[in-house]
């Protein structure tokens, strides 16, 4: 099988911002666990990046922290 590219790498994107929770949202499993590198195809520099912009979605309430907090 072929390697994932990092779509952030491709785009030229520096800065992932928390703010845009529907690019967030790829990168979350179905239970809003972080992807790994290896199953979302980000590079490390990125993904460290993308943890972060998740965290601080999740501490304004722009995303849920488990499957309890789920919005409607």
């Amino acid at each position: 099988s072929r390697r994932k590219v990092c779509a952030f790498c491709v785009n030229h994107v520096t800065y992932i911002d928390y703010k845009n929770v529907s690019v967030l949202k790829r990168y979350v499993s179905d239970q809003f666990k972080i992807e790994s590198r290896r199953k979302s195809g980000v590079c490390s520099k990125h993904q460290r990046g993308l943890a972060i912009a998740i965290k601080r979605a999740r501490l304004l309430a722009m995303m849920p922290l488990s499957r309890r907090h789920q919005m409607a």
